[in-house]
């Protein structure tokens, strides 16, 4: 998708380091998660899986494995996006989501903080 079709003030920014950004849409009640070149929408449960499959893989041994490149293909069963990310991307993107979830978090904790003291 386009950033061109989005209007940008729409979007909440959740987390950006160097390399991209997660923006919120509560207009849309999704996701967009600019990376790589690439500007994908996701909705909550595929954001999850995608965090998951990144976590998953082993930088490790994709350095450490002399016999093919350290490159890698992200994607999973039910989305429309494939991204192919060196070791570095993969690091990149792994801060990101972890990043973003750590701000769902923070955001559930100064929530429920709030509503305790109104309460």
């Amino acid at each position: 998708m386009e950033k061109a079709c989005i209007d940008i003030n729409e979007l909440i920014n959740v987390f950006s380091n160097t390399q991209g950004s997660v923006y919120q849409s509560d207009k849309l009640n999704c996701f967009y998660v600019d990376f790589g070149g690439k500007f994908a929408r996701y909705n909550c449960l595929s954001l999850q899986k995608l965090k998951k499959v990144v976590e998953e893989i082993d930088i490790e041994s994709l350095l450490l494995n002399t016999h093919k490149a350290d490159f890698e293909l992200v994607t999973f069963n039910g989305c429309e996006h494939i991204y192919l990310l060196s070791a570095l991307e993969i690091i990149a993107l792994k801060d990101l989501l972890q990043g973003t979830f750590t701000m769902f978090k923070l955001n559930h904790l100064i929530n429920d903080c709030l509503n305790r003291l109104v309460y």
